[in-house]
């Protein structure tokens, strides 16, 4: 079962995700191009995670409206531990950021991001919520149990 704890502000939030699985197999989930493009319902052969830092990243995602490129730059990598990132939008980039350490062979995943203004909030929490139950949803795929 997948534990969760979402605070909020009005410019970021935090959502705490535990996953039952070892932090090397969510790790290389979420940072190996042929899984990301699976969770983050990239279009196949768009995926480029050039994971250093200063590294750019995109993908093509799959929407209900069609197609929606997206890209950015690895801001920080520390190997298994931390991911910070940002995604190109018009004015200042957003930035999120993502550890990860293990407990008790279970990973616990803390997200973070910021926003533009206090009532885009609320929509950004439920678009990372989306990808969250999405990357628990094909874990459970690689490992064989429940997010």
């Amino acid at each position: 079962m997948t534990e969760e704890n979402v605070r909020t502000t009005d410019t970021a939030f935090t959502i705490t995700r535990t996953f039952p699985a070892p932090l090397a197999t969510v790790w290389d989930t979420w940072t190996r191009p042929e899984h990301f493009q699976q969770w983050f319902h990239a279009k196949p052969g768009t995926v480029e995670l050039d994971l250093r830092t200063g590294g750019p990243w995109r993908a093509v995602t799959q929407t209900p409206g069609g197609e929606m490129p997206v890209s950015g730059v690895y801001r920080e990598v520390i190997d298994g531990e931390k991911l910070v990132w940002t995604v190109d939008t018009p004015g200042d980039p957003v930035v999120m950021t993502a550890t990860f350490s293990e407990r008790d062979g279970r990973t616990v995943a803390v997200y973070h991001q910021t926003v533009v203004a206090p009532f885009t909030c609320d929509q950004a929490v439920a678009g990372a919520t989306g990808l969250l139950d999405s990357f628990g949803q094909y874990l459970k795929t690689i490992t064989g149990t429940q997010p």
